[in-house]
């Protein structure tokens, strides 16, 4: 239309393949075709070299809006009646020319928009209207609306295929809308001005619309006067064809608009409806609740809650039927009337005992008092009072003994139906009136009953008081880390309870009885008090003993010995063990063991083992033990190794030549014979005296300590002699022979030492030793006495008495 704009789009395409461009092109209006000049004729209104950018200069309303590969879309803005007629686009590119012509209609004014669909509208349903316009132009605001309120939604199409403008408007219908217009306008938001509107009737299907007119208009009457209501039809689309009516919902057999109430009672007060329907379905009117008054009905009285504790808020209600609702109340307790209740309800916020007995009520209105129909009984029920626990055996109660108790109460309502117990240890008739309680514990907790009907109520705690023995006796040790000999050391004697509370202690040690009291005193303390104590309390009822306590003492090493196994001396090549004993506590947790010269054999076991044993390991030994407390070390004990079958067989070979030195030795006793004589006073006088011969397995120097040894030793010729005779002195004074116990000379045969031994002529018996293998016999030393004691056993040294 004139002032509009259009938009044109347009495409082009080469049909000879890439690479072209468009050259120029031309806008006729009204043009024709020249066939001499094979040309278009008609008045040109742009021209566009698209080469030069060259364009028609008086042609501004035509824009060229493409380019020079594939677009050709043109926008005429304003456009003008007088454009109305053929436009024809001329496009060149090179020697290619083409022609594309369309007809543009422009009027003088905006035409209608186009309401569409004509669908059925029905009563609050969504229904969707478009109002579409074909037009639309980029430089050219347009806006479509609506005459009703909605959803709105506007669209706008610009394509060769399409060009249109549209409103979608989407609400949902009131019977209201019936017969109402719909229009879309064409609105000019620049010019402020409607150009153009399209107007349509809505017809909107719905229900009928329904109001009841009654008469009195108030609706409320005396039970005995006359109603009339009426139902009138305010719309309805399609017109209504029947007509019902319903009171509190429920349909009555009156039929038509008319519905007439003669002499109505209080049973038809109620709200009524009619219902009016069509083909699109029924409908309801508003309610109306019509009220037919009457004096109060009989009243009588609700009692709440229907089960009625003692303490708990009760409220009592005057029921009674009246309209108007009664205004007023009296009430009445046992026939007499409750000054300043007037209420329909009062609340009796704790009730008690005196509350219970029979309450009534009367109801007025406007229209006059009613009457009392019935009493209400209010019943107060209370959970037993007064329950008591009762002790029935005799006391005092000892612990182990069988206690009876009983349940008793004052009053109850409603009567005891069942008790219950606390006490854990009952075994029978623990929902019985008593209940018995076998072997009652010393720990017993108080007992308490409890008596029950619809609620239960407890007694006070009874205290059974049980006699028994003192409990959880316990020794208690200070200090309580470690003990150590020598140290003062204190037990104490505990326990947890005692009923009576006087006692006695009493303490025992490995189970033999000390002494009397609480506490037990070492000062200091000795290895010895180790052992197992016990520690006794006793009262009246009985004795409790404690859990056994045992006292360890530590202590350093003591009483170190060394014993030999086996003990009576081992044969060389055999094995020896000596093993280091001792009383310590903690045990020695390492030893050292030394020979006789005080040598560290560097072994530090408790047990030292010879294996195989040889004749160099005769001699004493001693050890040395040591734990955290300390050391202590052994006397010597002296190891005795015998000769083997082996060592003797090469002696006796030896013994050949001594046979033939005994024989040079004869020879030298006849000048002997007259000293021996000489010494036979002596020898006489010392008859019945033992003479003890030590066998030496090694040579060794004669102890200082041994001053009435008469051995003879040549530190020379020390592991070379093999036999040795020794004349005793014939008189005290002689002590020099005594001393050296006789002569001796050296042989020419290996350089062995002969000595010769006189004794006394006598029958001399050799004395068997324990050991029957007397083959490590290879040296005597001949000892006398005297009147001292015998020497220690030496190591390695065995005895033969020779007696005579």
């Amino acid at each position: 239309w004139d002032g509009a704009c259009v938009w044109i789009p347009c495409t082009f395409s080469f049909l000879t393949g890439g690479g072209h461009i468009l050259d120029n092109l031309t806008v006729y209006h009204n043009f024709t075709y020249d066939k001499e000049t094979k040309n278009y004729k008609g008045a040109i209104l742009y021209y566009k070299n698209l080469k030069t950018e060259e364009s028609t200069p008086s042609q501004e309303r035509i824009r060229f809006l493409g380019n020079k590969k594939n677009n050709c879309t043109l926008l005429i803005n304003p456009v003008k009646v007088n454009d109305s007629g053929l436009l024809g686009l001329r496009v060149m590119s090179g020697t290619d020319k083409w022609m594309e012509s369309l007809y543009l209609n422009i009027s003088e004014r905006a035409p209608q928009p186009h309401i569409e669909p004509r669908q059925e509208i029905w009563e609050d349903q969504e229904v969707t209207v478009t109002c579409s316009l074909n037009f639309a132009c980029h430089d050219y605001q347009i806006h479509l609306q609506w005459s009703l309120e909605g959803s709105v939604i506007t669209s706008t199409f610009l394509s060769p295929e399409m060009v249109a403008t549209q409103s979608r408007l989407s609400f949902q219908p009131k019977w209201t809308h019936d017969g109402k217009n719909l229009t879309c306008q064409l609105w000019d938001p620049m010019k402020q001005r409607v150009l153009s509107e399209k107007t349509v009737l809505l017809e909107v299907k719905h229900a009928p619309k329904l109001k009841i007119q009654v008469s009195p208009e108030e609706a409320t009457v005396t039970e005995g006067e006359s109603v009339t209501m009426r139902c009138q039809v305010i719309s309805s689309n399609p017109p209504h064809w029947s007509v019902s009516w319903f009171k509190d919902r429920t349909q009555l057999k009156e039929q038509g608009t008319t519905l007439t109430l003669p002499e109505v009672t209080r049973t038809m007060s109620g709200n009524y409806t009619c219902q009016v329907s069509n083909d699109v379905g029924p409908r309801q009117s508003d309610a109306v609740d019509l009220q037919v008054h009457y004096a109060p009905e009989p009243s009588w009285v609700q009692i709440s809650p229907s089960s009625i504790k003692e303490g708990v808020t009760v409220e009592l209600t005057c029921i009674s039927a009246a309209n108007p609702p009664p205004a007023n109340y009296t009430w009445y307790f046992n026939k007499q009337e409750m000054p300043g209740k007037n209420g329909r309800t009062f609340q009796i916020p704790q009730v008690l005992v005196k509350h219970a007995g029979r309450y009534s009520c009367l109801a007025e209105n406007s229209l006059g008092p009613g009457s009392v129909d019935q009493e209400a009984d209010l019943d107060v029920q209370y959970p037993p009072k007064g329950v008591t626990t009762v002790i029935q055996n005799p006391t005092p109660i000892r612990e182990g003994d069988s206690v009876t108790l009983s349940c008793t109460f004052n009053s109850s309502n409603p009567r005891v139906t069942r008790y219950n117990w606390n006490s854990p240890g009952s075994q029978d008739q623990t929902s019985q009136e008593k209940l018995t309680i076998r072997k009652v514990t010393w720990d017993a907790e108080p007992v308490k009953c409890e008596a029950c009907n619809q609620w239960c109520s407890w007694s006070p705690s009874v205290n059974l008081n049980i006699l028994y023995a003192p409990k959880d006796v316990r020794i208690q040790i200070s200090p309580h880390t470690e003990i150590r000999s020598g140290k003062r050391v204190l037990l104490q004697c505990e326990f947890s309870s005692s009923r009576p509370v006087d006692v006695h202690f009493f303490w025992k040690k490995d189970g033999s009885l000390l002494e009397e009291g609480k506490t037990l005193t070492f000062d200091p303390i000795s290895p010895e008090d180790s052992g197992t104590y016990h520690c006794l309390v006793n009262n009246s009822i009985g004795q409790t003993s404690s859990e056994a306590c045992d006292l360890r003492v530590l202590y350093a090493p003591r009483r170190l010995r060394v014993s030999i196994s086996p003990k009576d001396g081992v044969v060389e090549g055999k094995t020896a063990v000596l093993t280091c004993e001792s009383d310590a506590n903690p045990s020695p947790s390492y030893y050292d063991w030394f020979d006789g010269n005080n040598q560290d054999l560097h072994h530090y076991g408790q047990t030292l083992r010879l294996e195989p044993v040889k004749l160099q390991h005769a001699g004493s030994y001693w050890c040395r033990g040591t734990n955290r407390l300390g050391q202590s070390q052994s006397p010597p004990t002296t190891l005795t190794v015998y000769y083997s079958a082996a060592t003797i067989s090469r002696r006796a070979a030896l013994g050949v030549g001594f046979c033939l030195a005994i024989f040079l030795l004869a020879v030298w006793g006849v000048k002997l014979q007259r000293k021996i004589q000489r010494q036979q006073g002596l020898q006489e006088s010392s008859s019945g005296q033992s003479f003890f011969v030590r066998n030496m397995k090694a040579r060794r120097t004669p102890q200082a300590e041994h001053p009435h040894s008469l051995g003879c030793y040549n530190p020379v010729m020390e592991d070379a002699v093999s036999y040795a005779t020794l004349s005793f002195p014939l008189g005290e004074t002689d002590t020099q022979r005594l001393r050296y116990g006789g002569e001796g000379a050296v042989g020419a045969d290996s350089g062995r030492l002969l000595t010769t031994l006189w004794l006394p002529q006598a029958d001399y018996e050799n004395v068997t030793p324990e050991v029957l293998d007397d083959a490590g016999i290879h040296y005597s030393e001949l000892v006398r006495f005297g009147n001292g004691k015998r020497a220690m056993a030496q190591e390695g040294v065995e005895y033969v008495t020779l007696k005579h």
